[in-house]
Formats: C-alpha cells, structure tokens, sequence
C-alpha cells in the first residue's frame, strides 16, 4: 500500500519535473529563436530624437519653429520629480523595481482577462520604449516576445532614468505634441517646472489613447482618467492627501479649451524672412536635419528694419494699386446661414482663409447695406450699439472689374463694390489728432514686390519682404522671382569699362544703332526716343541713356561685360548677347542687393546670409557666417580702451578706385539724375533705377555707406505697369521711406575714398578738364588713379563701332529719363555750346569717330 501510494505521487512528481523542464525549454527555445537577429538594442544610448529647430533674432527672441513631430527635447535631470512620478504612476507603478518586464503586472492582466476583464497589455515603461523605438505597434505573440527579451537586455544597458528621459521624450501626447515638455507647452502653455499635480496627472493620461481623452470633445473622460492617475500617485506615496484632494477636483483648464492663451500667441506670424531660412538651411544641411536635428539658428534680421521692410513696400504697392482705381471682387464669402447671430459669424470669420499678417487691417464680414454705406462685423473689434460701417464716402475711388473683365462705373455706394457675406479688409482712418473718423474698405494688390537690404560690409540681411502679404501668397519675390533688371544692370557695364581703361570723362555717343541678330534688326532706343550726342560715362549712369551703355558695352566687349556680371554674382552664366547690357536677362533681386553691396565696400567681395550661426541640438556651432579672423578674440583680456583687431580676409572682386568712381557716379542718380526726385535723404546716398521694356518691371538699388537696399515691383505674370511706371518713381519713394529709418539706426557718412587716387575737376555735360578753382552746378570732381590723366577730345570719344548719319535729331540736355524739358543747346568735342534750335548737325558718324 505504502508502496503503491509512493509510487502514485513519485509518478505525479516525475510528470511534473519533466514538464516543467520541457516547458522551461520550449520557453528557452522560444526566446532563443526570437532573440535572434533583433535589432541593437544599443544604439538607444546614442538615440537623439527628432526635435524642433528654432530661429532666433539677434536679440534672442524666438521668432519661427520648424518640426516634423513637435518636440522639446529634455533630459531626465530638467524633467520634475512630480511628471515622472505621474507617469509612472500611470503607467509602470513598479518601474524602479523591475527588470523590464513585471511577472505581478503580467500575472494580474491575466487574472482580469480571465474573469471577462479587458484584455490589457501590462507592458513596462522599458517594454515601451522597445516597441515605439525598435518593434512595431502591432498585436502579436510574436511582437510581445521580442519586446519582453530587448527590455530585459535593455535595463542591462541603461539605468532607469535613462530609460525614463527616452520614454518621457518619445511619447506620443496628442495635438502633434511628442514627448512631456512640447505637450506642456501645448495644452498648458508652461514649462515642466511650472505644471501642478493635476495638470502632470492629466498627461499622464494620455499616453494610451490622446484622442479619446480630449480635454474639449471628452472632457467628463478626461477628468476621470486624470484623477485616477492623481489615486494612484497618492498611494504611492508620491502627492499628499491635502494635494490630492485639491487636485481631483480642479477644473481641466487648457489651451484647446480657450482658458489658457496658446503659446504660439508668442509667437509672431511666420513671414518671409524666417521662410527664406528654412529654405537655404534644408538645402545647406538636407531637409531631414532642419525638421528634426533640433538646430538653434541665430538670424540676421533686424525686426524694427523688418518692419518698416514690410511697411515701406506694402505702402508703395498699395499707393499703385489704388491709383488704378480698380476694384476686385472679394473670393472669400460667408454663407447666409453663418450670419445669423454674431456668435455664427465671428466663429465663421475666425475660420476663413484670409490674410491676417498686414499691419493696420482686420479682417470684416459684410452684414448688410444700410442705405448707401454697408454694415460690417469686424475680427476682434466688439460691436456697438451704432455698428461698424463703411460709408459711400469711402468707395468712390474704385471702380469694379465686372464678370465679363470689363470695367463697371465709378461707385457711388459701398454695395456698389461689395455684397453681402464678402469677406474684406479695412482698416481705420483717423484724423491729424488721432481720432478715429471711419473704417476704410482695403484689397491686397494685385501687382506685388520683394525689398531686401543688407549691410555692405558683412552681408548680414537685415530686412526682406518677398511680397505684400506672406499669408496672401508665400512665393518670395526677392529671392525666387526671376526678373529683368533693367537700367539697374548698368552698373556692371560701366565697372567692366572702368576697369578696362576708361574713365568717368570718357565721352560716349548717344545716337541711333542698328544691330543684327538672329531675330532681325535691334534698334535701341532711350526711354524718351530722342539721341543726345556725345557725353562722358558719369552722364550715361545719371540719365539711364541706354545708347550709350550699347556702345560701351560694344566697345568693352560683351564678353567682358558678362564676366564682371559673374564675378559679382549677379548671373551663374551670362549670355553675352549685347542686349543683356540694358538687363534684359533675368536675375534676382537678392543677387542684385548683394552686387550692389560691393561698390558700397569698396569692391570686397561679400556673401548675402540671412543666418549668423547655427548650432546643433548639443550647442555645437555647425556654421556660422563672419569668417573674419580676429587674432586678439583668444586673448583672456585686452588692454583699456583697445577693441580687437579684426582682419579681412574676403577676395577683391574690382578695384577700389573703380568702386569709388561708380559710387560717385550714382550718387549723381541721386542728386540729380533719374532718382532725384524721390529718393531724397540726409547722408550720401547711391543708386540706380530700373525700368524694362514696357515698364514690366520696376527697380530701384540704393546704398549709403553702410546699407544697401533694392526694391523690385511688378505683375508676377509681367504685364505692363503702365504709362509713367519707372523705377525712380515707384521703388524711389519705397527706398527713401525704408532708409530714413534705417539712418536713425544704422548712420551713415561720406564713402571712403581709396588710396592712390588724384580728384581732378571736369565739366559734367561736357567732359571737359577744368581749373581746380571751378565751380557751378556743371562742376564735379572725379576721382582718377594717380598718373591717369583725364583725356578729352579725339581719343576720348567712342562710338562702340557703330555709324551714325547726318542731321540726327540729338539733343544736348533734354527730355531724358527724368523728364527734363529739352534745350536748344549742344556741346560739340571741343566743349563749345553751340545753338542750333534743337538738333545738331554733325556730319558723317562712322566706325572711326565722330571727329
């Protein structure tokens, strides 16, 4: 008996040993197969995880954020005792006690899915951080092994808080927020120190579902699960029965519920400038890093010059737009049943589409006419009890474009231009006192602009504005329009010239010329379609004569001309056809600013940035723009009084001497040549306008010794701008607005003059050397190397080949590109004046010269 029952349970024994040894090997079988081929579990020690890049101004203000997944990063040694004790009391109460996976937790989802529970998952914060970062999401056996196997590896690798700083960073927190401290930003507007216990509960909440605890659409849910993660932290001992009895019944405020301001409140609209940023970097570094390397980028900008950038250009284009007297009908509408009540049309309005970025105007929905004006419900202006209208009074300048593209008549009401349910712009007129008088009825343009300026000397972009509104239209007009320069290209013929033997008393004839091409004849002309004979090079910048830059360009060879162009960066590859010395090949007007640049600096070469420096994620510099070298920054201190000596080691792209003549000269365009009238300010200031064939396009590039500014306006399908359009008359008065606040901040003085250079006065109609006694408004004083004297008559005449015939119809000083009324007086080549009622008879022009 005793041996039959010995027997029976060594039996029973026997079954069990071999089964639980067969069961421990299959389980080791399982994981071994599994555990192969995994993925290294080790590179998590190095993982740094997509995180925002941001742009500063130069004062450290944060002015754009660019992210593929909305991250701040944040080491486990700046997260809160009080968010990762939330979090762990949320999610893995055991975290510092396991070994990655927990037999009690696994135990206890077992329990409750037998009992008809809810299947749940009991993953660790470790298993976590396996799965979001080397396993997939699914729901598999397979899944659950590999994870249980790389969290086991993974606690032999990494201490808790390491695993925890990648848990707390890689989450998922619902509103593209990733990872604790973005989604404290975004549903609290607070940093990870500033969160309460409830507020660090409610995250805690959402790592399992974001959606389905929604602080507005679930909010009763939201609550629930916030305070049963608030139960659980008090029990762990983590928040005190007083702290937890506040903190349940604290009402959810969030930024999506409207009772917290958002954080990109702070932010300012993303414009041009920081745009222009993120393209140059994604292509510098690769898109990839930009949205994810969590790059601190330190901008150029000047946010008082921007500013006025944007002001200065958006006044010229809308001064144009409203001068046509044309109204466009609105393309944002509001149905009838969003006007009903105010609440329906304000939400209606806060969800259309429409430029908010232009300074001074709001956006308004039309409600109804009310005799001759139209009652408007204006963005963020309360209403009275009178209402907000815009009066007749108000419309009378504009006539509407009709469906047919015609012309309807002037209006005499505002229901003449606008209907019911019209989204607009208005804007608030006041009087001298600043008293408010009325609303104004506005339409952004439909011709558009860009403006840059830069500092001469470092390339640092201070200001650019690619257009009236970003909101309107992102397209950058300084940077990605490709435009005919026009007149503005001058310049560069004339540098070439210089550099080529030619001085400011050169003579050039202005007379007819006729080119063949492959096209047929070319006849170039100037703008007022008069000849104005013989005249030095300083005349041919001042009055835009387009002749004369044909012959120089001519006689100095286009090839030259094109390289110059190059060398300046104002073309990869210039066409050396002659018509592209009057800027008939397209360029941008951001590589137009920085040429110009290198006449103001005196012919250094400088590179445009919009970028001071860029560090990584770990505050490394990775690039940085003044590559300057300064020997006495590595000193540990210098002595009172002494600032660093700062060396320059940028290449010389034209002679100094050279650099200084054109400036000199288009300081004539300034004072008294095609910009004078316009551009009128109190430090020297040089420039060259320009117009195109058909006025099409519209320039003006200006500088003063310190900053150089270039502003371009045009249709972006070109089209003609119309009679009268000029670069001296529409981009003069945008310059001159943008530099007048630009002195107060950046100064300004006379233009350096260079070394081995002689001042000899000429006659400025005529070339003429004079005494170094002369003066009188035809008196200038050029600047000449030493040992090059200035010639006059014979040899300095050219013709650039080309034949002239009798009796020409040339005038001496007359109706040029400015508008002057012509004389009847002409300079002959021996600087005699001679009346001849308008026209000068010179006889046969050939190849060989006038005389």
């Amino acid at each position: 008996m005793i041996r039959a029952f010995f027997s029976f349970f060594g039996g029973i024994f026997s079954w069990l040993t071999n089964g639980t040894i067969m069961v421990a090997l299959s389980i080791g079988a399982i994981f071994w197969m599994y555990g192969r081929d995994l993925p290294n579990h080790e590179q998590l020690a190095q993982y740094a995880p997509p995180t925002i890049s941001r742009i500063y101004s130069g004062e450290g203000r944060l002015m754009d954020e660019f992210a593929k997944e909305r991250r701040i990063f944040a080491p486990s040694n700046e997260i809160p005792d009080l968010v990762k004790n939330a979090f762990i009391s949320a999610e893995d109460k055991n975290f510092y006690t396991h070994k990655g996976y927990d037999p009690m937790g696994m135990a206890s989802a077992a329990i409750d899915a037998a009992r008809g529970g809810r299947l749940r998952g009991a993953s660790t914060i470790t298993q976590q951080v396996m799965k979001n970062f080397l396993l997939s999401a699914d729901r598999s056996a397979e899944r659950k092994i590999k994870e249980l196997i790389l969290a086991s590896r993974l606690e032999e690798t990494l201490d808790k808080e390491q695993i925890l700083e990648l848990y707390l960073n890689e989450i998922f927190l619902g509103q593209n927020s990733f990872g604790v401290a973005a989604a404290a930003q975004t549903y609290f507007n607070k940093t990870l120190g500033e969160l309460r216990a409830e507020e660090a509960a409610y995250l805690a909440s959402l790592p399992k579902a974001p959606s389905t605890y929604h602080p507005v659409r679930h909010t009763e849910r939201a609550i629930t699960r916030r305070n049963f993660v608030l139960r659980e932290m008090n029990q762990n001992g983590y928040i005190s029965d007083a702290e937890y009895n506040r903190a349940r019944v604290a009402p959810l405020e969030t930024v999506q519920g409207g009772r917290l301001a958002s954080f990109r409140e702070s932010l300012p609209a993303r414009d041009y400038f920081t745009d222009e940023i993120r393209r140059q970097l994604s292509g510098r570094f690769g898109g990839e890093e930009f949205f994810t390397g969590g790059l601190s980028i330190r901008a150029t900008v000047d946010n008082e010059m921007q500013q006025e950038a944007a002001r200065a250009l958006r006044d010229g284009l809308e001064k144009y737009d409203r001068g046509r007297g044309v109204w466009r009908k609105s393309k944002v509408t509001l149905p009838p049943e969003a006007l009903e009540t105010e609440e329906k049309w304000r939400a209606a309005l806060a969800e259309a589409d429409f430029p908010r970025d232009i300074e001074g105007w709001l956006p308004a929905v039309v409600l109804a006419e009310e005799g001759s004006a139209v009652r408007i419900g204006i963005e963020g202006v309360e209403n009275t009890a009178e209402g907000h209208f815009i009066p007749a009074e108000d419309v009378t300048w504009a006539r509407p474009r009709l469906e047919n593209g015609k012309l309807g008549g002037k209006a005499s009401k505002a229901s003449d231009l606008v209907s019911v349910g019209d989204v607009v712009h208005v804007r608030a007129v006041t009087g001298d006192d600043g008293t408010f008088r009325r609303w104004s009825l506005r339409q952004v343009p439909e011709v558009q602009g860009g403006f840059m300026a830069m500092d001469v000397h470092t390339g640092r972009v201070i200001a650019m504005q690619g257009g009236f509104s970003y909101q309107h239209s992102v397209f950058n007009r300084a940077t990605q329009a490709t435009r005919q320069p026009g007149s503005s290209f001058k310049p560069f013929v004339y540098a070439a010239a210089l550099d080529s033997g030619y001085t400011p008393a050169t003579i050039v004839i202005d007379a007819p010329i006729e080119i063949k091409t492959g096209a047929g004849i070319w006849r170039p002309k100037n703008a007022s379609n008069k000849f104005y004979g013989p005249a030095p090079l300083r005349t041919g910048i001042e009055r835009s004569r387009n002749l004369m830059t044909v012959r120089l360009a001519q006689e100095v060879g286009m090839q030259t001309v094109a390289s110059y162009a190059e060398r300046f960066g104002v073309y990869d590859r210039m066409k050396p056809y002659l018509s592209n010395a009057l800027g008939s090949q397209e360029t941008t007007l951001f590589k137009m600013v920085a040429a110009y640049a290198m006449f103001a600096n005196g012919g250094e070469r400088v590179e445009p940035t919009l970028v001071d420096r860029v560090q990584d994620r770990w505050g490394k510099t990775i690039y940085r723009h003044d590559q300057r070298i300064c020997e006495d920054c590595r000193e540990p201190s210098l002595a009172p009084g002494k600032a660093p000596s700062i060396f320059s080691n940028r290449a010389r792209v034209m002679d100094p001497i050279t650099a200084y003549q054109l400036t000199s000269m288009m300081r004539g365009v300034v004072e008294r040549g095609t910009a004078s009238r316009t551009v009128k300010l109190p430090i020297p200031i040089a420039g060259k306008t320009g117009t195109t064939n058909d006025a099409k396009d519209v320039w003006f590039i200006g500088f003063s010794s310190n900053i150089v500014a270039g502003c371009f306006i045009g249709y972006d399908t070109p089209r003609p701008l119309g009679r009268g359009a000029s670069g001296g008359g529409m981009c003069g008065p945008v310059f001159n607005q943008f530099m007048n606040k630009a002195i107060d901040s950046y100064g300004g003085g006379k233009f350096k003059v260079p070394e081995n250079g002689t001042f000899v006065k000429i006659d400025r109609y005529s070339g003429e050397r004079l005494s170094d006694s002369a003066s009188g408004p035809h008196v200038v004083a050029e600047l000449f190397r030493q040992g090059e004297e200035p010639t006059y008559g014979l040899l300095s005449i050219v013709d650039g080949g080309f034949a002239m015939g009798n009796d020409l119809p040339i005038y001496s000083r007359g109706e040029d590109d400015t508008g002057e009324q012509a004389t009847t007086t002409v300079i002959t080549s021996t600087g005699k004046k001679k009346e001849i009622g308008g026209k000068a008879s010179f006889g046969s022009l050939s190849s060989g010269g006038l005389y």
